[in-house]
Protein backbone atom coordinates (compact mmCIF):
# COMPACT_ATOMS: atom_id res chain seq x y z
CA UNK A 1 0.00 0.00 0.00
CA UNK A 2 1.14 3.50 -0.76
CA UNK A 3 2.84 5.11 2.24
CA UNK A 4 0.69 7.82 3.76
CA UNK A 5 2.00 11.28 4.50
CA UNK A 6 1.99 12.62 8.06
CA UNK A 7 -1.17 14.71 7.62
CA UNK A 8 -3.13 11.81 6.19
CA UNK A 9 -1.93 9.54 9.00
CA UNK A 10 -2.91 12.12 11.61
CA UNK A 11 -6.35 12.67 10.13
CA UNK A 12 -6.96 8.98 9.68
CA UNK A 13 -5.82 8.19 13.21
CA UNK A 14 -8.37 10.64 14.57
CA UNK A 15 -11.11 9.28 12.34
CA UNK A 16 -10.45 5.68 13.32
CA UNK A 17 -11.53 6.53 16.83
CA UNK A 18 -15.06 7.28 15.63
CA UNK A 19 -16.88 7.17 12.33
CA UNK A 20 -20.22 8.23 13.74
CA UNK A 21 -21.71 10.50 11.10
CA UNK A 22 -24.73 12.66 11.82
CA UNK A 23 -27.82 11.75 9.85
CA UNK A 24 -31.14 13.13 8.70
CA UNK A 25 -34.35 11.12 8.83
CA UNK A 26 -36.29 11.74 5.65
CA UNK A 27 -39.72 10.09 5.61
CA UNK A 28 -38.45 7.43 7.98
CA UNK A 29 -35.20 6.72 6.12
CA UNK A 30 -31.89 7.57 7.80
CA UNK A 31 -29.45 9.31 5.46
CA UNK A 32 -25.96 10.19 6.64
CA UNK A 33 -24.57 13.68 6.17
CA UNK A 34 -21.39 12.56 4.44
CA UNK A 35 -19.51 14.02 1.50
CA UNK A 36 -17.21 12.20 -0.91
CA UNK A 37 -14.06 12.87 1.13
CA UNK A 38 -15.62 11.40 4.27
CA UNK A 39 -17.02 8.46 2.33
CA UNK A 40 -13.62 7.65 0.84
CA UNK A 41 -11.95 7.86 4.24
CA UNK A 42 -14.60 5.55 5.68
CA UNK A 43 -13.96 3.04 2.90
CA UNK A 44 -10.23 3.27 3.59
CA UNK A 45 -10.87 2.50 7.25
CA UNK A 46 -13.01 -0.52 6.39
CA UNK A 47 -10.34 -1.87 4.04
CA UNK A 48 -7.56 -1.43 6.59
CA UNK A 49 -9.74 -3.08 9.23
CA UNK A 50 -10.53 -6.03 6.95
CA UNK A 51 -6.92 -6.52 5.88
CA UNK A 52 -5.80 -6.52 9.50
CA UNK A 53 -8.30 -9.29 10.29
CA UNK A 54 -8.30 -11.18 6.98
CA UNK A 55 -9.16 -14.51 8.60
CA UNK A 56 -11.96 -13.17 10.81
CA UNK A 57 -15.68 -13.44 10.25
CA UNK A 58 -15.98 -9.68 9.81
CA UNK A 59 -19.02 -8.97 7.66
CA UNK A 60 -18.78 -6.91 4.50
CA UNK A 61 -19.81 -3.28 5.04
CA UNK A 62 -22.61 -2.01 2.83
CA UNK A 63 -22.74 1.47 1.35
CA UNK A 64 -26.02 2.66 -0.19
CA UNK A 65 -26.47 5.85 -2.20
CA UNK A 66 -30.02 6.93 -1.41
CA UNK A 67 -32.15 9.02 -3.76
CA UNK A 68 -35.87 9.93 -3.52
CA UNK A 69 -36.83 6.73 -5.34
CA UNK A 70 -35.08 4.72 -2.62
CA UNK A 71 -36.99 6.60 0.07
CA UNK A 72 -40.34 6.00 -1.61
CA UNK A 73 -39.49 2.34 -2.21
CA UNK A 74 -38.63 1.99 1.49
CA UNK A 75 -42.03 3.44 2.42
CA UNK A 76 -43.73 0.89 0.20
CA UNK A 77 -41.55 -2.12 1.09
CA UNK A 78 -40.58 -2.73 4.75
CA UNK A 79 -37.99 -5.30 3.60
CA UNK A 80 -36.15 -2.65 1.60
CA UNK A 81 -36.42 -0.20 4.50
CA UNK A 82 -34.72 -2.85 6.66
CA UNK A 83 -31.89 -3.19 4.12
CA UNK A 84 -31.22 0.55 4.27
CA UNK A 85 -31.39 0.50 8.05
CA UNK A 86 -28.77 -2.27 8.21
CA UNK A 87 -26.36 -0.54 5.81
CA UNK A 88 -23.40 1.06 7.57
CA UNK A 89 -23.64 4.21 5.45
CA UNK A 90 -26.58 5.61 3.49
CA UNK A 91 -25.15 8.49 1.48
CA UNK A 92 -27.23 11.30 -0.06
CA UNK A 93 -27.88 10.89 -3.79
CA UNK A 94 -30.22 13.01 -5.88
CA UNK A 95 -31.13 16.68 -5.86
CA UNK A 96 -34.38 15.81 -4.11
CA UNK A 97 -32.47 14.50 -1.11
CA UNK A 98 -30.34 17.65 -0.96
CA UNK A 99 -33.49 19.78 -1.17
CA UNK A 100 -35.13 17.80 1.64
CA UNK A 101 -32.06 18.21 3.85
CA UNK A 102 -32.06 21.98 3.36
CA UNK A 103 -35.79 22.23 4.02
CA UNK A 104 -35.48 20.22 7.23
CA UNK A 105 -32.62 22.40 8.45
CA UNK A 106 -29.95 19.70 8.16
CA UNK A 107 -28.31 20.30 4.78
CA UNK A 108 -26.06 17.81 3.03
CA UNK A 109 -22.71 18.99 1.64
CA UNK A 110 -23.05 17.30 -1.75
CA UNK A 111 -24.48 14.36 -3.65
CA UNK A 112 -22.58 11.11 -3.22
CA UNK A 113 -23.58 9.16 -6.31
CA UNK A 114 -22.64 5.76 -7.62
CA UNK A 115 -21.96 7.20 -11.07
CA UNK A 116 -19.36 9.61 -9.67
CA UNK A 117 -18.34 7.30 -6.84
CA UNK A 118 -16.96 4.63 -9.12
CA UNK A 119 -14.43 7.16 -10.45
CA UNK A 120 -13.59 8.63 -7.06
CA UNK A 121 -13.14 5.24 -5.42
CA UNK A 122 -11.05 3.85 -8.28
CA UNK A 123 -8.82 6.93 -8.23
CA UNK A 124 -8.20 6.40 -4.51
CA UNK A 125 -7.79 2.66 -5.07
CA UNK A 126 -5.07 3.23 -7.67
CA UNK A 127 -3.13 5.36 -5.21
CA UNK A 128 -3.53 3.10 -2.19
CA UNK A 129 -3.40 -0.36 -3.69
CA UNK A 130 -7.01 -1.37 -3.20
CA UNK A 131 -8.29 -4.21 -5.38
CA UNK A 132 -11.72 -3.74 -6.98
CA UNK A 133 -14.17 -6.20 -8.52
CA UNK A 134 -16.84 -5.21 -11.05
CA UNK A 135 -20.01 -7.32 -10.91
CA UNK A 136 -23.13 -6.91 -13.01
CA UNK A 137 -24.41 -5.02 -16.09
CA UNK A 138 -24.80 -6.63 -19.51
CA UNK A 139 -22.42 -9.14 -21.09
CA UNK A 140 -19.01 -7.58 -21.66
CA UNK A 141 -19.87 -4.23 -20.06
CA UNK A 142 -17.93 -4.86 -16.84
CA UNK A 143 -14.86 -5.74 -18.92
CA UNK A 144 -15.18 -2.53 -20.97
CA UNK A 145 -15.61 -0.58 -17.74
CA UNK A 146 -12.47 -2.13 -16.28
CA UNK A 147 -10.48 -1.29 -19.40
CA UNK A 148 -11.51 2.36 -19.30
CA UNK A 149 -10.90 2.71 -15.58
CA UNK A 150 -7.42 1.15 -15.72
CA UNK A 151 -6.52 3.42 -18.64
CA UNK A 152 -7.70 6.43 -16.68
CA UNK A 153 -6.07 5.43 -13.39
CA UNK A 154 -2.70 3.73 -13.98
CA UNK A 155 -1.97 1.28 -11.22
CA UNK A 156 -5.62 0.44 -10.56
CA UNK A 157 -5.91 -3.24 -9.69
CA UNK A 158 -9.10 -4.74 -11.11
CA UNK A 159 -9.26 -8.10 -9.37
CA UNK A 160 -12.03 -9.40 -11.60
CA UNK A 161 -15.11 -8.70 -13.70
CA UNK A 162 -18.27 -10.73 -14.19
CA UNK A 163 -21.77 -9.95 -15.44
CA UNK A 164 -23.27 -12.53 -13.09
CA UNK A 165 -26.86 -12.65 -11.92
CA UNK A 166 -28.63 -11.66 -8.70
CA UNK A 167 -30.67 -14.87 -8.84
CA UNK A 168 -29.91 -17.48 -6.19
CA UNK A 169 -28.60 -19.93 -8.78
CA UNK A 170 -25.98 -17.39 -9.82
CA UNK A 171 -24.44 -17.13 -6.34
CA UNK A 172 -22.11 -20.20 -6.36
CA UNK A 173 -20.14 -18.98 -9.39
CA UNK A 174 -20.00 -15.41 -8.09
CA UNK A 175 -18.78 -16.67 -4.72
CA UNK A 176 -16.08 -18.76 -6.39
CA UNK A 177 -14.86 -15.85 -8.50
CA UNK A 178 -14.80 -13.44 -5.57
CA UNK A 179 -12.92 -15.91 -3.38
CA UNK A 180 -10.22 -16.23 -6.03
CA UNK A 181 -10.06 -12.47 -6.68
CA UNK A 182 -9.30 -11.33 -3.12
CA UNK A 183 -10.78 -7.90 -3.79
CA UNK A 184 -11.25 -5.10 -1.29
CA UNK A 185 -14.13 -3.23 -2.96
CA UNK A 186 -17.07 -4.78 -4.80
CA UNK A 187 -19.09 -2.64 -7.22
CA UNK A 188 -22.48 -4.25 -7.94
CA UNK A 189 -24.45 -3.13 -11.00
CA UNK A 190 -27.60 -5.24 -10.80
CA UNK A 191 -29.89 -2.21 -10.70
CA UNK A 192 -31.99 -0.83 -7.87
CA UNK A 193 -33.27 -2.39 -5.64
CA UNK A 194 -31.98 -5.84 -6.62
CA UNK A 195 -28.34 -4.90 -6.05
CA UNK A 196 -29.04 -3.61 -2.54
CA UNK A 197 -31.05 -6.69 -1.58
CA UNK A 198 -28.35 -8.92 -3.05
CA UNK A 199 -25.52 -7.27 -1.09
CA UNK A 200 -27.55 -7.41 2.13
CA UNK A 201 -28.39 -11.09 1.57
CA UNK A 202 -24.77 -12.14 0.96
CA UNK A 203 -22.77 -9.66 3.03
CA UNK A 204 -21.81 -12.28 5.63
CA UNK A 205 -20.36 -14.44 2.84
CA UNK A 206 -18.72 -11.81 0.65
CA UNK A 207 -14.89 -11.83 0.90
CA UNK A 208 -14.57 -8.04 0.48
CA UNK A 209 -14.32 -5.11 2.87
CA UNK A 210 -17.09 -3.04 1.31
CA UNK A 211 -19.79 -3.51 -1.32
CA UNK A 212 -21.92 -0.85 -2.95
CA UNK A 213 -24.59 -0.79 -5.62
CA UNK A 214 -23.80 1.51 -8.53
CA UNK A 215 -26.86 1.06 -10.75
CA UNK A 216 -26.04 2.05 -14.33
CA UNK A 217 -22.53 3.32 -13.58
CA UNK A 218 -20.83 0.60 -15.65
CA UNK A 219 -22.91 1.58 -18.68
CA UNK A 220 -21.86 5.21 -18.24
CA UNK A 221 -18.16 4.42 -17.83
CA UNK A 222 -18.14 1.97 -20.75
CA UNK A 223 -20.01 4.41 -22.99
CA UNK A 224 -22.99 2.10 -23.44
CA UNK A 225 -25.25 4.87 -22.09
CA UNK A 226 -24.40 8.55 -22.39
CA UNK A 227 -24.44 10.48 -19.13
CA UNK A 228 -25.91 13.97 -18.88
CA UNK A 229 -23.61 16.85 -19.83
CA UNK A 230 -21.73 18.36 -16.93
CA UNK A 231 -23.82 21.54 -17.00
CA UNK A 232 -26.99 19.50 -16.51
CA UNK A 233 -25.38 17.60 -13.64
CA UNK A 234 -24.40 20.87 -11.97
CA UNK A 235 -27.93 22.26 -12.34
CA UNK A 236 -29.43 19.11 -10.86
CA UNK A 237 -31.07 18.13 -14.17
CA UNK A 238 -29.43 14.76 -14.68
CA UNK A 239 -32.78 13.10 -14.01
CA UNK A 240 -34.26 14.96 -17.00
CA UNK A 241 -31.50 13.78 -19.31
CA UNK A 242 -32.00 10.17 -18.21
CA UNK A 243 -35.74 10.51 -18.74
CA UNK A 244 -35.16 11.73 -22.30
CA UNK A 245 -32.84 8.86 -23.24
CA UNK A 246 -34.73 6.26 -21.16
CA UNK A 247 -38.42 7.22 -21.41
CA UNK A 248 -39.49 4.12 -19.50
CA UNK A 249 -38.16 5.83 -16.36
CA UNK A 250 -41.28 7.98 -16.13
CA UNK A 251 -42.91 5.17 -14.17
CA UNK A 252 -40.18 5.41 -11.54
CA UNK A 253 -40.00 9.20 -11.55
CA UNK A 254 -43.72 9.73 -11.04
CA UNK A 255 -43.10 9.21 -7.31
CA UNK A 256 -41.01 12.41 -7.15
CA UNK A 257 -43.92 14.86 -6.76
CA UNK A 258 -45.32 12.64 -4.01
CA UNK A 259 -41.91 12.59 -2.34
CA UNK A 260 -41.80 16.39 -2.38
CA UNK A 261 -45.29 16.65 -0.92
CA UNK A 262 -44.54 14.20 1.86
CA UNK A 263 -41.30 15.99 2.77
CA UNK A 264 -43.21 19.27 2.95
CA UNK A 265 -45.64 17.52 5.28
CA UNK A 266 -42.74 16.33 7.44
CA UNK A 267 -41.40 19.89 7.60
CA UNK A 268 -44.82 21.31 8.55
CA UNK A 269 -45.16 18.67 11.24
CA UNK A 270 -41.81 19.62 12.73
CA UNK A 271 -42.70 23.32 12.67
CA UNK A 272 -45.95 22.68 14.47
CA UNK A 273 -44.24 20.49 17.06
CA UNK A 274 -41.61 23.19 17.65
CA UNK A 275 -44.33 25.83 18.13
Amino acid sequence: MKKLNAETQRRRGAEEESFEFSSVEILGVRIHRVDFAQTLDQIAHWIEERRATRNSQLATRQLCTVNPEFVMEARRDPAFAAVLNRAEVCAPDGVGILWAGRLLGQPFAERVTGSDGIYRICERAAGEGWRVFLLGAGPGVAEQTAARLTARYPGLQVAGTFSGSPADEGWPEIQQRLAAAQADVLFVAFGHPRQDFWIDRHRHELPVAVALGVGGAFDFVAGVTKRAPLWMQRLGLEWLHRLVIQPWRWRRMRVLPLFAGLVLGQWIGRKRAAD
